[in-house]
C-alpha cells in the first residue's frame, strides 16, 4: 500500500525538514502540529493542519493536539476488514507516523523542577505511536531521527512504500520507546512521592552455550543507554564467550581499571591471582603470573595498555613442547600490535578481546536475588585517612603508593580477603592473596603462604640461604586487610611470618588489643578508616 498521508511531530527536529522533502517528491501528504508544523512552512514545505483532520484547535497551550477520534481512528483502523466503516465515518488513513516524544529525560538531567518536569510529559505522541505501532500491518512508525536513512531506503526499494519486516521491525521499536519513556516517568514520580523505585531495560539478549554449568541456560544482555558495556567488547579471535568468561572478564576489567603505568590483572574465579604494574609490560605479565603459576592456568589476563608481541610471545604458544605452552582462556586489552594478535590467533580458540578499562561504566551495582534486587553505588573510594596508629617510626609517605595499590588490590579480591603486596625496580605487585574464606584468619595463612611461594620462584641464589632471602623480602612487604581484625591472632601470624606492616581499616571494639599487640611484636598498623567488602 503506497505511502499517502504522514502525521509529522516531532520534539527533535533532527533531520525533518530533509525527510519531509523526500515524502513531497514522493507525493505523501504532510499532516503536522504546533513547532513542527511552524519549521516545515518556513522552508516552503506544503502542510495540512492537524486541526483540519481532528476538527478541533490547537488547545490549552499545546496539551491537546493529536489526541481525537479522527487521528486514532486513521491509524487504527482494519485497511481490509474496517474499509467500509471508514469510508462510512469520514476518515482517511494515515499511512506514516514520525514522532518523537516529549524530552522528559533531557529535562530530567538538566535539573527541572517538578512543575516542569510534569509539562514535559507527552500523553498524544505515545498514544499515536501506539496505535500506529499496533497496527504496523499498514502504518510505518518512526520514533527518532537515525530511522529516517533506512525508511528513505525502504520507499525507494518498495515503491514509494516500505516492506512488512522493516514495519515490523520499527514496531518492536517503538513499544520499547514507550515503555522505557513511561518507565522513567514513572520512576520519577515516584522519588517525587517519597517512594523509590526501580525499572532497568536491557536489550539485544544473547543466547550463550550454556551458564555456570552445563546444564544451565543463559543469556547475556546489554543494558539500554549505556555507553561501553561489556555487551560491546570487540572479539578479534576465537571462540564464543561463556558465561563464566563474563564473570571472570568483569573481574578482570575492574582490577586494573584503577591502575597506572603498565599493568596486568589474572583473573581466576573472579578474583586477581595475578596483579602487577611497572613501566615494562613484559615484566609485569611475569610477574603478575608468578604470584600464582598454578592458578593462572587456564585464567583471563587483562592489560590495560596495547599488547606487544614481546609480551604476546610470554605465552610460548608456537612453542614445538606443547607442555611449555601457557594455556589460559581470554585475553583483554585496549589494543595490539598487529604483530601480537597475529601471534595469539595461532591459538584457535583463546578469546581474544578489545576493551579499554577506563570506559568501564560506573553507574549502580546491581543484584538480583530471588525476586529482590540489591543496589548500590560502586567502592570508589581508597581511603578516609592514611594513620599510624603504632608507637614505630614508619616512612609513610614513601610506601604511599604500594598501599594504594594494595588497597586497590583488596577492593577486587572477595571477602575475607588479605593480600600481601611488594615493590621492586618500579614495580608494585601481589605477592599473595587468601579470598572468599570463612574466617579472616585462613585467609592471612594463604596469603602469607602465597608470598612465600612468590618469593621461592624468584629466588636465584642457594638454597640453604633462602632463609635470610626470605626474612628480608618479607619485611618489606605490606599486609592489606579489606577489614578490621577482630583479634589480634592475625596480627601474631603475621609477625612469626616476618611482616613488619599492616594496613587495615579498624573500627573493631578490639582495635586497641589488636595495636597494642602490633606494638608488642614491632610491627606498624595503618588505618584507613574504609573497609572493602566484596561479596
Amino acid at each position: 500500500m503506497q505511502i499517502k498521508k504522514a502525521l509529522l511531530s516531532v520534539s527533535d527536529k533532527t533531520g525533518i525538514i530533509y525527510l519531509a522533502q523526500i515524502l513531497i517528491e514522493n507525493g505523501v501528504e504532510i499532516i503536522s502540529t504546533g513547532g513542527t508544523k511552524s519549521v516545515l512552512e518556513s522552508e516552503g514545505i506544503p502542510v495540512t493542519d492537524i486541526s483540519k483532520v481532528t476538527g478541533n484547535p490547537e488547545a490549552f497551550g499545546g496539551r491537546m493536539k493529536t489526541i481525537s477520534f479522527q487521528i486514532e481512528s486513521a491509524l487504527l483502523f482494519d485497511r481490509e476488514k474496517d474499509a467500509a466503516e471508514a469510508e462510512k465515518l469520514g476518515i482517511q488513513p494515515i499511512d506514516l507516523v514520525v514522532c518523537n516524544l516529549y524530552p522528559f529525560e533531557k529535562v530530567l538531567k538538566q535539573g527541572a523542577d517538578f512543575d516542569t518536569l510534569i509539562e514535559n510529559i507527552d500523553i498524544g505522541g505515545p498514544t499515536m505511536l501506539r496505535a500506529a505501532a499496533k497496527n504496523f500491518k499498514y502504518v510505518t512508525v518512526l520514533i527518532q531521527p537515525s530511522d529516517y536513512a533506512d525508511f528513505i531506503d525502504e520507499m525507494k526499494a518498495e515503491s514509494g512504500t516500505t516492506s512488512y519486516e522493516f514495519r515490523k521491525k520499527m514496531m518492536s521499536k517503538t513499544f520499547n520507546h514507550t515503555a522505557d519513556y513511561d518507565a522513567l516517568i514513572a520512576q520519577t514520580m515516584d522519588h517525587h512521592t517519597g517512594t523509590e523505585s526501580l525499572r532497568l531495560a536491557f536489550e539485544n539478549g544473547k543466547t550463550l552455550r550454556y551458564g555456570e554449568n552445563a546444564h544451565q541456560k543463559a543469556l547475556f544482555y546489554r543494558e539500554k543507554g549505556i555507553a561501553n558495556s561489556f555487551h560491546d567488547m570487540k572479539i578479534l579471535h576465537g571462540k564464543e564467550l561463556s558465561y563464566n568468561n563474563i564473570l571472570d572478564i568483569s573481574g578482570a576489567v575492574n582490577s586494573i581499571k584503577e591502575l597506572t603505568d603498565s599493568a596486568c590483572a589474572i583473573i581466576k574465579h573472579s578474583n586477581p591471582c595475578g596483579l602487577s604494574q611497572g613501566s615494562n609490560q613484559r615484566q609485569v605479565l611475569e610477574t603478575a603470573w608468578q604470584a600464582d603459576p598454578i592458578s593462572a592456568f587456564g585464567s583471563i589476563i587483562a592489560f590495560n595498555q596495547k599488547l606487544t608481541l614481546d609480551t604476546a610471545t610470554f605465552f610460548e604458544l608456537t612453542n614445538e613442547d606443547k607442555s611449555i605452552r601457557k594455556f589460559i582462556e581470554v585475553i583483554i586489552a585496549p589494543d595490539y600490535e598487529a604483530d601480537a594478535l597475529a601471534y595469539l590467533q595461532h591459538h584457535k580458540d583463546l578469546r581474544v578481546l578489545q576493551y579499554i578499562p577506563e570506559h568501564l561504566p560506573e553507574i549502580m551495582d546491581y543484584r538480583y536475588i530471588n525476586g529482590t534486587l540489591l543496589a548500590q553505588d560502586y567502592d570508589q573510594v581508597l581511603y578516609d585517612k592514611m594513620e599510624l596508629a603504632t608507637q614505630q617510626t614508619f616512612d609513610l609517605q614513601a610506601q604511599q603508593a604500594l598501599i594504594a595499590f594494595g588497597l586497590k588490590a583488596i577492593k577486587n579480591i572477595k571477602s575475607n580477603a588479605i593480600a600481601v603486596v611488594g615493590q621492586k625496580q618500579g614495580k608494585l605487585y601481589l605477592m599473595g592473596m587468601g579470598a572468599g574464606q570463612p574466617n579472616r584468619l585462613i585467609s592471612t595463612e594463604l596469603a602469607l603462604r602465597k608470598a612465600k611461594a612468590f618469593l621461592k620462584a624468584e629466588f636465584e641464589g642457594d638454597a640453604s640461604t633462602f632463609d635470610p632471602y626470605y626474612q628480608m623480602e618479607i619485611s618489606k612487604a605490606i599486609l592489606i586487610s579489606d577489614a578490621f581484625f577482630p583479634f589480634a591472632d592475625n596480627v601474631e601470624m603475621a609477625a612469626e611470618a616476618g611482616i613488619k606492616t599492616i594496613v587495615q581499616p579498624g573500627g573493631s571494639i578490639r582495635d586497641k588489643s589488636v595495636i597494642d599487640k602490633c606494638n608488642e611484636l614491632q610491627v606498624n598498623m595503618i588505618l584507613t578508616g574504609t573497609r572493602h567488602f566484596k561479596h
